[in-house]
């Protein structure tokens, strides 16, 4: 596990490779983002899990992660939002998005709230979805191949 211990300020972390993440926000005034694109093809698994402890008040966090399965790939989101006892005016949100673009693709999204505090507001969304077939029919309206419409959805999603 990669553990992050982050103090006063704004910090912005991008995650590039599978694994378990934890970020401790330590003081008040301290603010995180954070960010993941993964994108699994042939028989790949891959899991992300990350988990943001709010240890003082006046701390907010936004995690956002998105990912797309082709073929038959696996992919897992864990996210997880703690707030510790002591810690008002908290504001976290965990977002977990999968587009499953291979037939035989499949996700798992996994989120998690523990708070232990009063004052905050702590939230999650998650989806899992295959290709909205309105968005290729609109491309392939405007001349755009099927695969080609396809390939811009999902750059579209992971980039939007």
């Amino acid at each position: 596990m990669k553990l992050m211990k982050v103090r006063k300020g704004h910090h912005s972390f991008e995650i590039k490779e599978p694994g378990e993440y934890k970020y401790e926000l330590l003081e008040s005034g301290t603010e995180v983002v954070i960010g993941g694109v993964f994108v699994g093809k042939g028989k790949e698994r891959k899991a992300v899990k990350v988990e943001i402890v709010h240890m003082a008040a006046h701390t907010r966090a936004n995690i956002v992660l998105k990912g797309a399965g082709y073929g038959e790939s696996w992919l897992k989101f864990e996210g997880k939002i703690v707030v510790e006892k002591n810690c008002p005016d908290t504001n976290s949100f965990l977002t977990e998005k999968i587009l499953l673009v291979g037939e035989k693709a499949r996700a798992e999204a996994v989120p998690d709230l523990e708070i232990e505090s009063d004052d905050v507001k702590c939230s999650h969304a998650v989806t899992v979805s295959k290709i909205p077939e309105e968005q290729v029919f609109y491309l392939r309206s405007r001349g755009v191949g099927e695969e080609k419409a396809k390939e811009m959805v999902v750059e579209g999603f992971l980039n939007g």
